[in-house]
């Protein structure tokens, strides 16, 4: 039986696996939403590097295949500060928005009004909404404001910046 997967297949941008060591605790990683099998993943960490502008991952495994382990060097642009915490969103397979912040990046992809936006997910607290959905999207550079020194304008719309549109096609 041949290993489904080894560290010369690592560093192909697409890793393709057809042999399981145990497809029963495959599909169950799978039920439980642990895992995705279709090897997308790869790719997917390789395009997120790329866009963020940061060095290639390196994938490696031992010869037994008992441990598996990814560098992700940091990305030279990045500049250190001292006493400053650091937070971002996680995203990925399961991106780390709420279902909620999921429709509202997909109607951003045209200009659109708050109003519309707080109709599309059936909220009626405009506070509430701006607090939970809107303003971390905002920042985290998904989308932006068109009048963005207006935020309360009533002509104030929101879109889609490159990172919101790239984000969507990963949630795709």
């Amino acid at each position: 039986m041949s290993l489904p997967i080894n560290n010369d297949s690592l560093k192909k941008y697409s890793v393709t696996t057809r042999c399981y060591r145990n497809r029963r605790i495959g599909d169950f990683l799978k039920e439980l939403h642990l895992t995705e099998g279709r090897a997308t993943g790869f790719p997917k960490v390789r395009r997120s590097m790329k866009i963020n502008g940061s060095p290639d991952p390196i994938f490696q495994m031992d010869n037994d295949r008992t441990s598996f382990l990814t560098t992700i060097k940091i990305n030279p642009d990045f500049k250190f500060e001292e006493n400053v915490e650091h937070k971002s969103t996680k995203y990925g397979t399961k991106s780390g928005l709420s279902q909620d912040q999921v429709t509202i990046l997909r109607k951003c992809n045209v200009e659109i009004k708050t109003k519309k936006l707080i109709e599309s997910v059936g909220r009626t607290n405009k506070t509430k909404f701006r607090n939970k959905i809107l303003n971390p999207l905002i920042k985290d550079k998904l989308i932006e404001m068109t009048i963005p020194d207006k935020s309360t304008s009533p002509d104030q719309k929101y879109r889609l910046t490159k990172k919101g549109k790239i984000l969507l096609e990963e949630i795709k």
